[in-house]
């Protein structure tokens, strides 16, 4: 599974969102909106939610449009690889930090 994502994010470009799954009428604010990643630097990108969702996915997008699934949290945290995906669905938020990224990345 480690492989896949790590595979995934080599084809892609640098731009990452939020989206809330198995809610509907939600607004999700993202900060920032995309990324341009540059070799070696750690970027987080975090989300605020309207209401509380019950859960959040985090896809990365790539060159053609392609949406690649990255982590599914009800709440907690996930780590995969240099991905690590934390969802706090009481307060109404969650990010997802990059560590270390490499140009592959994009």
């Amino acid at each position: 599974k480690r492989k896949h994502h790590e595979e995934a994010s080599r084809r892609c470009a640098g731009l990452l969102f939020a989206q809330v799954c198995c809610v509907r009428g939600v607004d999700v604010e993202q900060s920032p909106p995309a990324l341009s990643l540059q070799e070696g630097a750690s970027y987080t990108l975090r989300c605020n939610f309207s209401t509380s969702p019950q859960s959040v996915n985090w896809y990365l997008q790539n060159r053609g449009g392609r949406l690649i699934h990255l982590f599914y949290i009800p709440s907690g945290t996930k780590q995969d690889g240099r991905l690590n995906a934390m969802a706090v669905p009481a307060e109404r938020r969650s990010s997802l930090h990059i560590s270390s990224s490499q140009t592959t990345d994009s």
